[in-house]
């Protein structure tokens, strides 16, 4: 394979990738949890948010999955790999509407954090997908935290 990103430079890349699909799919899933199972005066507006979000989410799974696969690795796709690759906790039982909405600001910034981990190693490789793809991808979880940050304000 000659893309004219280094064997290691790649490698490393799908590394990160990898973390990120993982951090990506986990809140994909905590965040459709959440749309099933909110309660309260809020209901609707976040059952109707967390939607939004949770099948945007869905979308971007695929792009990165591929991007990592472009790169000539394979991309993890199985609970017991997203769970050793997160950084993303489980949530216990069924939370409170409100505290639906802080693990999910947390999770939208770790995933933006992750992302943003990934920038030295492409940039450093000049690999202008991966960063144009974590370009895209912080822009949407740094709205979505905003998003649902604006909702825990009195």
């Amino acid at each position: 394979m000659d893309i004219g990103i280094s064997e290691k430079d790649r490698r490393e890349i799908a590394q990160g990738l990898s973390r990120f699909l993982a951090d990506t799919y986990t809140l994909y899933l905590k965040t459709h949890n959440f749309h099933w199972n909110v309660t309260g005066p809020m209901f609707q507006t976040l059952h109707l948010m967390f939607m939004d979000q949770y099948n945007e989410a869905w979308m971007a799974v695929d792009l990165v999955a591929e991007r990592i696969r472009a790169l000539g690795f394979p991309a993890p796709g199985s609970y017991a790999e997203f769970s050793r690759l997160t950084s993303i906790p489980e949530s216990e039982g069924v939370p409170k509407a409100k505290d639906m909405i802080r693990e999910l600001v947390a999770g939208q910034e770790t995933v933006t954090r992750t992302a943003r981990s990934i920038f030295p190693i492409a940039e450093k490789a000049g690999d202008q997908p991966t960063l144009d793809l974590l370009t895209q991808r912080m822009q949407i979880h740094e709205k979505n935290a905003w998003m649902l940050r604006s909702l825990l304000e009195d």
